[in-house]
This record gives structure tokens, sequence and C-alpha cells, in this order.
């Protein structure tokens, strides 16, 4: 987080160095991308380096040929390797047969660069992490998963809502209350967004319907009527909260348009905030 800050206001100041200059990062996408194909790509612009593009129809991830034998070729070639994928053991099993540094840009399971770029957006805003509450309201998701878990390591206290049915995955909500108990923060899951949303700080959602859900939309609109981030809801959080979302938004389903572009929303500086975490990350690990 300190070197995120330290990478954003250099980069504000005229530019960041180009520490990463002559380094190349591989970027495998599954998905459809604005915010991590973009923010990684010009992340590594900014520190001198370069990345390439590879969408699923240029490998065939685990189709074409094996995750592994992509995992030995790609990292013969590349200093880091970033992968947006579905199945999360496709992210572990990049990361045993490559050399280099793999990043999870998403999974089915996590999402942990946008996690940590939340945090950044709620240090930058509170100027602390300790005493900060955060209420998630919505699907029970990866984004969900990785913001608890980045909560619980930072100490922030993590307050969940959603519908019954739709809960976090047991295994991911057990580590995250390892985590959080092991570090004195708190964890709280309910199915009504009021008790949740109760003096909170932050207040975030996502989309009810996440790629690959598109043939449940219909159902989920229903079990996730009351869940919708609109000024009443708000109202139950503290007047200073913020909302966040991760992006992209359904505007008029999970978020109304008036709390979205209101006042109390960081929504764009959160998207922005990608870039500047992961430049973090990619220093880190490539530097």
């Amino acid at each position: 987080m300190d070197l995120a800050l330290e990478l954003k206001a250099e980069w504000r100041a005229g530019g960041n160095k180009p520490s990463l200059r002559g380094k190349t990062l591989g970027m495998i996408f599954q998905k459809p991308s604005l915010r991590t194909r973009v923010s990684f790509e010009m992340g590594m612009r900014h520190l001198g380096g370069d990345a390439i593009m590879l969408g699923p129809h240029e490998i065939g991830l685990g189709v074409r040929e094996s995750v592994g034998d992509v995992a030995r070729v790609l990292s013969s070639y590349v200093h880091g390797i970033m992968a947006r994928v579905f199945d999360h053991a496709d992210v572990l099993e990049l990361a045993a047969h490559s050399r280099v540094p793999v990043i999870n840009g998403l999974s089915d399971d996590y999402h942990p660069c946008q996690a940590l770029a939340d945090i950044l957006t709620i240090r930058e805003r509170f100027g602390r992490l300790d005493g900060v509450k955060l209420a998630f309201v919505g699907d029970g998701n990866n984004v969900a998963a990785s913001v608890a878990l980045a909560c619980a390591h930072f100490g922030v206290s993590f307050s969940i809502a959603t519908p019954e049915g739709y809960e976090m995955k047991a295994p991911i909500r057990d580590q995250a209350f390892e985590v959080a108990s092991r570090n004195g923060s708190g964890l709280t899951m309910h199915t009504r967004p009021q008790v949740a949303v109760a003096d909170a700080d932050v207040v975030y959602t996502d989309t009810w319907v996440s790629m690959g859900q598109e043939a449940e939309a219909a159902e989920r609109a229903g079990e996730f009527d009351d869940f919708q981030i609109n000024e009443s809801l708000l109202r139950c959080a503290k007047p200073t909260a913020i909302v966040m979302h991760c992006l992209p938004a359904h505007r008029g389903d999970e978020i109304t348009d008036d709390v979205m572009d209101g006042a109390q929303s960081m929504i764009f500086l959160q998207a922005e905030n990608r870039m500047h975490a992961q430049k973090a990350i990619l220093l880190r690990l490539l530097g």
C-alpha cells in the first residue's frame, strides 16, 4: 500500500521512473476486460516495461494445449504472467509450471488485485484502515471473497449481506474467518442489508450476475431485489460513508444512478486505483 501511494504520487507529479525497462508481462485472458487489461498494460508502460495481450482464441488455455504447457512456454518468453480466467485451478496450474511470477487477474473464486485497489482507496479516503467498517451487499462472489480476505488481513471490519443460497463458498468463508480471528478484524454475515450496512464507513456492491452466470439472470433478479444500493439503504450507513463498486455496474439493478454518481461515490477513483495498486504488485514481483 505504501509503494502504491508513492507510485501514484510520482505518476501525478510527472511520471514514474522506468524501473521495469526491458521487462514484459504476458497477459492471458479468457474473459472480457476493461480495467484489468488497461490498468496492467498502462501500469507496465508507466514503469518502462511492455505487456502482451493474449486472448482466448490465441491460446485456448487447456483446450488447444494444456495449461502446464502454456505456462512452460510463455514463462520462457516473458518476465511475469497475469491471468484472467474462469477456473481458479488454472491459475494454480500456471503458477506450478511457470518459471516467472503468476498474478491472478481474476478467477471465479478470487479477485485479489481488485481487493488491493479497494484497500488502497479506503486508506486514501480515511487515512487509516483500523476501525473502518466495510459492508458488502449482494452476491458472495469472487470479489466479496477477496474483499473479505483483504479486510481480514488489513484490520478492516467486514460485514456482508447476501440472499440465502448466495453466501460465500464455505472454504473461502472459513479462510476469511480464520484470518480475521488472527488479526482481530470483525467479520459478520447477514441476510438483511440494513443490518450489514448499519454504521458502515464503506458500502460496497457488485453485479448480481457475474460472467458465466447469464442464464441465471432472471432468477437472480428476483432473489436480489431487496439488495440494491440506493439512497434509502445508504442512510443506514454513517453520513460520511463512501460507496464502492468494482465495475462493470448494471445501473438500476444493484445500484441506482443517484448513488453511483453521487457525492459519496468513490467508484471511479477506485477504478483508477487498480492501476496504481497493480504497479506496486508489478514492481515487487518483476523489479
